[in-house]
């Protein structure tokens, strides 16, 4: 059994959404979802619903199948993305057993051989079909797809692919693209170059909503942003305790967003 899963894909999550700082948050909350794994394979509680650790193991692995696979879409692995998957795995400070397994399942998904709709299905099943959770697994590759080649050419065919195999639709997909875009700086610490109204647009961007929606249509949507990646509501739906981070760090942008949109409406 994986007793480091949690700390993996914590710390995956918590890179991706926050750097190195983000990679051990993610990886301490990583390590409570690995006790509760020791503590259901001795029997000690049980849950109904999705199982965590099979959801981990899962993940785990179809996070770098696929990545793997989106990597060598154009037929080669450029040296951006194996300095990128380099880079994760020192971060991540992973041990050589745990390196050789990453490396083991990116190469797999590089192979001509990797069937993605098979991957993608038990990816899905493992989840139980919970659209929350796979939501997630496609935010993580789209990350992974920027940082390596900016999702251009044929990553950009093969993540539209694994979206729709996913349910997740072309108008979501290009939304979390942009929101994804737009993580990579803060609200309020973007360089002033980029504009004040450039800024604005990104935050109803994230909010899903326009510069012509009312106050009550930009307060809904908040809502229901909100509602969608609440940790705890998240959690209940079975997702594991490693990937809380993520919901946390969506949550905190959704709230800058809005706030920045009260503070240029003059709304209290």
């Amino acid at each position: 059994m994986y007793t480091w899963t949690g700390k993996l894909i914590g710390g995956l999550l918590g890179l991706f959404v926050g750097g190195p700082f983000g990679a051990l948050l993610g990886a301490v909350l990583g390590h409570q979802y690995d006790l509760s794994v020791q503590q259901r394979a001795s029997g000690a509680g049980a849950g109904a619903g999705v199982d965590p650790i099979v959801v981990g193991e899962q993940f785990f692995s179809s996070t770098f199948r696929v990545m793997g696979h989106i990597a060598k879409a154009d037929g080669r692995v450029s040296e951006r993305e194996i300095d990128a998957a380099r880079a994760i795995m020192t971060e991540l400070r992973l041990t050589p057993d745990q390196i050789q397994s990453a490396i083991r399942h990116f190469t797999a998904g590089k192979q001509p051989s990797f069937n993605l709709d098979a991957e993608l299905a038990s990816l899905a099943r493992a989840c139980g079909g919970r659209a929350d959770l796979l939501r997630i697994f496609v935010e993580i590759q789209v990350s992974a797809a920027l940082a390596g080649n900016n999702m251009e050419g044929a990553a950009r065919r093969i993540m539209n692919q694994v979206a729709a195999r996913l349910g997740i639709s072309m108008l979501e997909l290009a939304q979390i693209e942009a929101v994804l875009r737009i993580r990579r700086g803060s609200f309020r610490q973007q360089q002033p170059a980029r504009g004040a109204g450039l800024q604005l647009e990104e935050a109803y961007r994230v909010l899903e909503v326009s510069a012509s929606s009312t106050n009550e249509e930009v307060a809904r949507a908040y809502r229901r942003q909100l509602s969608r990646h609440h940790p705890d509501k998240l959690k209940a739906n079975g997702l594991p305790e490693s990937m809380i981070e993520h919901a946390k760090q969506r949550t905190q942008q959704i709230i800058e967003a809005y706030e920045l949109i009260k503070e240029r409406r003059g709304l209290a």
